[in-house]
């Protein structure tokens, strides 16, 4: 998956009448690249990456934590490592994929917000994914990581009425060391017209 593609998340719909209670949980297919009120034109790109540490704050990102988060299901993700030859050439990109360890889901917490196409009349559900400094292990890779919701915080997060940002805080966290399994893997992934399982078997380099 790349920014502007598609792919799943799980979020909480509302019951017509406002009932938190009667939030429905749902799997939809959504555009990565959250798109606020404030973007209008069709061709600008939206929003792929909002930073932990100020979540709350940002008026791109505040109201969709506290009112509108979801959870981005993955396999692992891709982070990339630029790699300075020996014979002084010019440096290489080395993609590397992090997935955990003991085979679970990545659940990485996630923004919404519905963006209206001026061009079809549909609205679409957009998304942005939370990140944080790295741990150690993947740091080494790149200073940046998602955040992730572990299985017993689930419901709590995709919960619309948990809506105090210090209580929604609290609700996701970095993997920790050695929870991720880091290896690197074939440069094709860096372009989107590759596709299949090979892109994240592990190389020697």
């Amino acid at each position: 998956m790349a920014p502007t593609k598609k792919a799943p998340i799980v979020l909480c719909v509302g019951a017509p009448d406002g009932d938190p209670d009667a939030a429905a949980r749902q799997l939809r297919l959504a555009v990565w690249g959250q798109r606020p009120k404030w973007i209008k034109d069709v061709k600008k790109r939206g929003l792929t990456n909002a930073r932990a540490e100020s979540v709350d704050e940002k008026p791109s990102f505040r109201t969709a934590f506290a009112q509108r988060r979801c959870i981005v299901p993955a396999d692992g993700f891709y982070e990339w490592f630029t790699e300075s030859p020996d014979d002084g050439g010019k440096p290489v990109k080395q993609p590397y994929f992090f997935r955990p360890a003991d085979g679970a889901v990545l659940a990485m917490a996630g923004l919404l917000d519905w963006w209206h196409d001026p061009e079809s009349d549909l609205w679409t559900p957009t998304y942005s994914i939370i990140t944080t400094s790295a741990t150690d292990d993947a740091g080494m890779v790149h200073d940046r990581m998602p955040m992730i919701v572990t299985a017993d915080r689930w419901e709590a997060w995709l919960d619309p009425a948990v809506t105090d940002p210090i209580e929604a805080r609290s609700l996701m966290t970095a993997p920790l060391n050695g929870v991720l399994d880091i290896y690197p893997v074939s440069k094709a992934v860096g372009s989107v017209r590759n596709n299949g399982p090979q892109l994240v078997e592990s190389i020697a380099v």
